[in-house]
C-alpha cells in the first residue's frame, strides 16, 4: 500500500483503507480454501438459526406492528395503516440490526477454534505476535462471551432510540439508517478484534479506547462489514474475512503494522492493566 506513514492521512483516506482491511483478509483466506471452509461451518449453524428467527418475526410482524402502534387505532385507517407500516418497517430494522451484531457474537463463540487459528495463521504471515499473552480456552471462552453479552446489550440499548427516531418524517427513512450502519459498524470493529486483542492480554475496554483513537480506520472496516453483512448469505460467506480483516486492523491500531498506515498515537503502546 503506497501510503506514506510518516504523514497524516486524512480521515476520509484512513476510513477507505479501514474498509479495505476486509478485502485484504479474504485475499489471504482465498489463498487457503482448506481453512476458509472451516470457517464457514460456524457461520452456516447460526445463520441457519437466524434464519429460522427471522422467518417467524416476519410471519408475527403486523401483529407486532399493531401492538406498537395502540395509539393510532383512532387516527382513521389511512393514518392508522401508515404510522402501523412505519413501525413494522423500523422493528424490522432495529431486528436486522441487532441480528447482525448478535450473529458476529454467537458465530464467534460457536467457532473460537476456529477463528482463533484464522487469526493466528494472519498474525504469523507478519511476523506473530511479539507481547503475546498465554490464556487457556476455556478462561478465553468465558472472556468473549461475557464481552458479547455487554455488546450485544449495548446494541440493543442503541437499537431502541434508533426506532424510536425512524419515526420522523424523511430523517427517520434517510439520516438513522446512515446513523444505524455507523453504530453498527462501530460495534462490530470492537466485537470482531476481541480475538487479536485477547491473544495479547488486553480487553474490551482496551479494545474501544484503541479503537476510539483510531476511530476512522476502524469505522472504515466495520461499516464495510456491516454493509456485506446485510447482503443476503453475506455474514455466513464474508465471516472468515470478517476475521482475518479485523486481525489486520488490530495489528495496525497496535503498533504491528501489515502495511504503511501509522495507527494514531497515544493508545497503541498502552499496556493493559493486571
Amino acid at each position: 500500500m503506497n501510503v506514506d506513514a510518516g504523514k497524516p492521512l486524512g480521515a476520509a483516506r484512513r476510513f477507505l483503507i479501514g474498509a479495505g482491511l476486509l478485502a485484504r483478509g479474504l485475499g489471504i483466506l482465498l489463498r487457503r480454501p482448506k481453512l476458509l471452509a472451516l470457517g464457514l461451518i460456524p457461520a452456516l449453524i447460526a445463520g441457519v438459526l437466524y434464519a429460522t428467527a427471522l422467518f417467524f418475526l416476519i410471519d408475527f410482524l403486523p401483529q407486532l406492528s399493531d401492538a406498537v402502534t395502540w395509539f393510532a387505532d383512532d387516527w382513521g385507517e389511512t393514518w392508522g395503516d401508515l404510522v402501523q407500516v412505519l413501525a413494522g418497517a423500523g422493528l424490522l430494522g432495529v431486528a436486522v440490526v441487532i441480528g447482525v451484531l448478535s450473529f458476529t457474537a454467537v458465530t464467534l463463540l460457536i467457532g473460537d477454534p476456529f477463528y482463533e487459528r484464522i487469526s493466528e495463521l494472519v498474525e504469523d504471515q507478519f511476523g506473530g505476535v511479539p507481547d503475546g499473552v498465554e490464556a487457556g480456552f476455556w478462561p478465553s471462552l468465558a472472556r468473549s462471551l461475557v464481552d458479547s453479552l455487554r455488546l450485544i446489550g449495548l446494541s440493543i440499548l442503541v437499537g431502541i432510540p434508533l426506532f424510536l427516531l425512524g419515526f420522523l418524517p424523511l430523517v427517520g427513512q434517510t439520516v438513522i439508517p446512515v446513523l444505524g450502519g455507523a453504530v453498527g459498524g462501530w460495534l462490530l470493529a470492537v466485537e470482531l478484534t476481541g480475538v487479536p486483542f485477547q491473544r495479547r492480554g488486553r480487553r474490551l475496554r482496551h479494545r474501544r479506547a484503541i479503537l476510539k483513537q483510531n476511530k476512522a480506520l476502524a469505522l472504515g472496516f466495520g461499516v464495510a462489514v456491516f454493509c456485506c453483512f446485510l447482503i443476503p448469505l453475506g455474514a455466513i460467506l464474508l465471516m472468515p474475512a470478517a476475521i482475518a480483516g479485523a486481525t489486520l486492523l488490530s495489528r495496525e491500531v497496535l503498533g504491528h503494522p501489515t502495511s504503511a498506515v501509522a495507527p494514531s498515537r497515544g493508545l497503541a503502546g498502552h499496556q493493559p492493566g493486571r
